[in-house]
């Protein structure tokens, strides 16, 4: 499997810059996810890693290798897409077959090798069948099965699981983990689903307007985001507009409204600067009582609305300050929901808190 590398890649579709001088290395046997809104530039970078959208400057490397100006069958890649493009008049097998035929390997190697990637996908039993005869997860295992018999530098993905129901394309996802590291296989997937690309990521390209913000293993983009965008887009709901008083250390003062807050000390920070204070939902903690260190950790307002989800209620809350914040919380953590209406403390970790400027 193939190590990727991008140099200064840049995409244009006309006068439109899909893709801004990106440099990114995907290494050997990983599974690497470019995640994003749509229309930030990844499915852009997944083509012209693929061949299938030329550069307008820069380079692409497979293990050193300028493929740069290679076209996409002479990349040896293996795609699957949303709509996996399986043959209707072809079985099972023939559908695993195609690219080895292409390629003209020999037939008593395409028979075994087909053989392996149906067992592999746990679908060897279905080989005779046509794809309308199957779930759209078994198509799945098809088209990823098709995509595996070629042996690639490099396994492509581009929202693969996009049109299924929520239940299978968690199934999928299990799948999907499971098979790429019993093959230790090079893996590009994209997707615009947060919990998906930490479900099954080694490393995470956060992209927005057709650069990468950050790049990372999975705990990191969630536990430690670069930006405010990533932030964002990572489920960091709340957002309170503040002022940095000091940095003294490993702790700040930062002013919100008439309340004096205390947060993590960070380097490149300024005292008097405005500044985005960022609390993850899910580290908000509620109380109907005064915290013993409140107000430095604490804001003081009322419930506003509630919705639930099952396990977890959500809760927005209105502060004395004007503002508002989004609590998370187990259902079952007081044996109910608070009320709207009912007053709260809303509390959290020093290290549950991000600062970003303004």
């Amino acid at each position: 499997m193939a190590q990727v590398e991008l140099k200064n890649v840049t995409g244009r579709y006309g006068e439109f810059l899909a893709v801004d001088d990106i440099s990114l290395t995907i290494p050997s046997g990983q599974f690497v996810t470019l995640l994003g809104p749509s229309g930030c530039g990844k499915s852009s970078t997944l083509r012209m890693i693929a061949g299938l959208l030329a550069p307008s400057s820069g380079r692409v490397l497979f293990d050193g290798r300028d493929v740069t100006r290679l076209s996409a069958a002479m990349r040896n890649i293996g795609m699957v897409f949303q709509s996996l493009a399986l043959f209707p008049h072809m079985t099972v097998a023939e559908n695993v077959a195609f690219g080895l035929k292409m390629k003209k390997t020999p037939s008593a190697d395409i028979a075994k090798c087909v053989q392996r990637m149906l067992e592999i996908v746990r679908l060897d039993h279905l080989a005779g069948r046509y794809p309308a005869q199957m779930s759209g997860g078994q198509q799945q295992r098809v088209a990823l099965a098709r995509a595996l018999a070629i042996t690639p530098s490099i396994l492509i993905l581009d929202e693969p699981f996009g049109a299924l129901d929520r239940k299978l394309r968690e199934a999928m996802q299990v799948e999907l983990h499971a098979l790429t590291r019993q093959l230790g296989i090079t893996a590009l997937f994209v997707t615009h689903d947060q919990e998906e690309a930490l479900m099954l990521s080694d490393m995470i390209a956060i992209m927005n307007k057709g650069a990468v913000e950050q790049f990372g293993r999975p705990e990191e983009i969630y536990r430690t985001p670069r930006t405010q965008f990533v932030a964002d887009f990572m489920g960091v709901t709340n957002f309170l507009d503040g002022q940095l008083l000091e940095v003294s250390g490993a702790r700040s003062q930062v002013k919100v409204g008439a309340v004096v807050l205390v947060a993590p000390g960070h380097a490149g920070f300024n005292a008097g600067e405005k500044v985005k204070l960022a609390i993850r939902p899910e580290k908000i903690v509620m109380t109907t009582e005064p915290p013993a260190d409140a107000p430095a950790r604490a804001l003081s307002g009322a419930v506003r609305g509630v919705t639930y989800h099952g396990n977890a209620s959500r809760y927005v809350l209105g502060l004395q300050s004007g503002e508002t914040l989004v609590a998370i919380e187990p259902t079952d953590r007081r044996g109910g929901t608070l009320a709207p209406g009912v007053p709260v403390w809303a509390s959290w970790q020093d290290n549950d808190v991000h600062l970003f400027h303004a």
